[in-house]
Parts: C-alpha cells; structure tokens; sequence
C-alpha cells in the first residue's frame, strides 16, 4: 500500500501549542506507524525536547540562503515522535516536500553496507576478519594488501591508501571495476589497520562481499532483508528509485539552482547509493536504537557500532562544535563521537545537490535524521541542538540563525 502523506506527521507542533504523538507500531509492519493520537495537555512533558522550539527553529531554517527543502525526524526513547518536511522539493515551485518525498542518502549509506555485513557475520554467512580477496574479485591494493586486508578494514576506512583515492575518476565516469583495479598502483601511506583513510571506490568492495554472504545482488539483499522487513518502503538503491518516486526532492546548488542527479555514486551504491524519504531513515534511525530486534539483533548493532580506529582529522573538521564534541572514532560504517561526555552514534552524506545526516544516542534510544536537497552545510548543527535538549545542556545557536 502506498501511502499519501502530507508534509508533517508525528509533528510535535500545531496551532496553539498542541502535540501529536505516534501510537507504537506492529513489529512486523513499521512503516504502519503512520497514525496519530492527540493526547490531552496534561499528558505533555515540558522536560527533555522542545519540539516547540526545535520546529520554529527548522521553519526559519529552510528560509536561509541556499535551502530549498528540508525533511527532519526524531526518534525518541526509541519511537519516532516527530516527522516534518520543510520547503519545497524544487525551488520556485509549489511543491512542498513532504514526509513521503524522497531525497538521496549519500554516504548514510555506508551505515546499510555496516549493518548489513555486521548482520551476515552474525548469521555465519561472511567474516569480517577474511581478506577482502576471499569476496572482492575486483580489488587491489598497494603492495598485493588485499590479501591482508579484512572486510572490517574496508568498513572502517583502514586499507592505508590516500583520501577518496580515484573518487575523481568514479565521478569522470569510469567503471568502478576497473577503477577497484587501479587502486593497486598507489603508494601505501600506512600498514592496513593502522590508520584512518575515508574511501568511496574501496569501500564499495563491501558490496561484493554482501553479495556472497547473502547469495544475491546487493539491492536484492538489501531489499529482502532489511528495507523489506522493516517496512522502507520508498528506500532504493538505484537513480530510478529516486527520480520515479511520485514525489522526490531535486537537487540544487548552494545558489538555488537546480542542478543534474549524477548517477556516479550509485554505482558504488554500499558507499552512497540508498535513497528514501523520511520516513523510511526515521525507521532506519529506529531500527539502530534497538527498535526491531527480531529484524536486527543486539549483537549486530554492537558490532556495526564498536568504535575500531580514532578519526582525529574528524574532530578538526568539526571544530566549530569543539566545545561539546570531542573524541571521533570510526566503526564500520558509522562515526562515533564523545558529545559532552556521551557517546553517540551517526554519520553524515554529500553528493552534489544533497545533503544528508544521522545522529543517535544508543544509551537513550533517541536521535535525529535530516535530508535536505541543496549544497548547504548550515543544518549540520540540528543534530547538536536536539543533543543539547537531551541532555539539558545551555542552548547554542548550532543552527546559526541568531545572527
């Protein structure tokens, strides 16, 4: 069944102040949690997130320059309490971006491919400790290294090769086969395992290894045995999943202007290839706080999220957010960071027109999601001022909207 969804469901606002909450779903049908309920005022709790706030804040958001459309959602004590599209799917148009629009993941995407193995592993169908040759046919490395490389060095960045090696020429259109085959002829920067790397084109190789654990194509595995039984029913891995959906968010330059869906991260689709709509990353969110354990197991997200190597360049890049956040590692396919001494679990996508974000607390079973359909880096800081309600921290402006 497809549904017809407006632009906000489980929103915490509407006129007046008032709040509408998600009743609990049926495990086996999650998407199915698309009913409402309006408790009575005493039932709200003025403690924790201010919904309130945090949607006034998203709707000023979306006005800035360069922002187009934006969808939010927030899962806390691990049910998904709000849902909100922003904006419109393509500027100057009357298309507003609803919870049902779909947006590309970008690297979001490497947390599927992480999960993914870490739930092949667990089921005995793969190792992550194998050399990546026992499963890649495809990829090469300094000095014969993937034969000592493990599927867990790939997921976790450490193949010791440069930065987003040949990224260049995956994005000039060459065959990221061939390209796989070219990596061997690049300049060791670290023994494997040593040091932290983030690739694109290597990571990919992940993928061949999902489809020998899993006996069938990596969508096909994907869509069978997690998109599928936790109810995603708009989550794709291919450019036609994205611009066939009957609603779908067009990507746009930092100058609001609409720029062409490249298809060269879809094909390394376990390093950036899923698309879906809110919802759908809302329920992904979910599913990583130990919302569908009979989908994805303890022991599976523990595994996905063990931090396995310190990304010291990650918390220069973040420094603007310095004062609460600290300590960034890397697990496989996700980062982890210290934020005013919790550790939270997330991870951020780019591709040029799309911009995408993940960011939880396992020990509260809450966090956020963000898709946004412009080159704009300002609602980076959503994630920190929903952590800042959490903990009951000083407001900082992370959204820098106050000027």
């Amino acid at each position: 069944m497809k549904f017809s969804l407006p632009a906000l469901l489980f929103v915490s606002v509407l006129a007046g102040g008032q709040a509408l909450r998600a009743e609990e779903a049926a495990p086996e049908a999650p998407r199915d949690e698309v009913r409402v309920a309006l408790p009575a005022p005493a039932a709200l709790d003025p403690a924790g997130i201010d919904y309130v706030r945090l949607d006034r804040r998203l709707e000023r958001l979306v006005e800035e320059p360069g922002m187009v459309g934006l969808a939010v959602g927030i899962v806390e004590d691990g049910r998904i309490a709000f849902v909100k599209g922003y904006g419109e799917t393509l500027e100057d148009t009357d298309e507003p971006v609803g919870i049902d629009t779909v947006f590309r993941w970008a690297s979001v995407s490497k947390g599927v491919a992480g999960t993914m193995a870490a739930k092949l592993a667990a089921e005995r169908r793969l190792s992550l400790d194998l050399p990546i040759s026992n499963y890649s046919r495809t990829l090469r490395l300094p000095e014969g290294n993937q034969f000592s490389a493990t599927l867990r060095d790939v997921l976790s960045h450490r193949l010791g090769i440069w930065r987003n090696a040949y990224d260049d020429r995956l994005e000039a259109g060459q065959d990221p086969d061939a390209i796989r085959g070219q990596l061997g002829d690049l300049v060791q920067i670290c023994p494997v395992g040593r040091c932290w790397s983030y690739q694109n084109v290597a990571f990919d190789s992940s993928a061949e290894a999902i489809e020998r654990g899993a006996g069938k194509r990596f969508a096909e595995a994907l869509e069978e045995e997690l998109f599928g039984p936790l109810g995603m029913r708009d989550a794709t891995v291919s450019r036609e999943g994205l611009v066939g959906a009957p609603s779908w968010a067009h990507p746009h330059s930092r100058g609001k202007r609409e720029v062409p869906v490249t298809d060269a991260y879809y094909r390394v689709p376990a390093a950036g290839g899923v698309n879906s709509d809110i919802l759908d990353l809302a329920i992904w969110l979910k599913a990583q706080v130990g919302g569908y354990p009979e989908i994805l197991a303890p022991e599976v997200l523990a595994e996905a999220h063990r931090p396995l190597i310190a990304t010291p360049g990650e918390v220069r890049r973040l420094r603007d957010y310095r004062e609460r956040l600290s300590d960034a590692r890397y697990g496989l396919g996700w980062r982890i960071y210290d934020y005013a001494g919790h550790e939270v679990v997330g991870h951020r996508g780019g591709v040029n027109g799309y911009r995408s974000l993940i960011l939880f607390d396992p020990a509260r079973d809450t966090g956020i999601v963000a898709l946004w359909n412009s080159n704009s880096s300002q609602p980076n800081g959503v994630q920190f001022e929903l952590l800042d309600m959490l903990y009951g921290l000083e407001p900082r402006d992370w959204l820098e909207l106050d000027g």
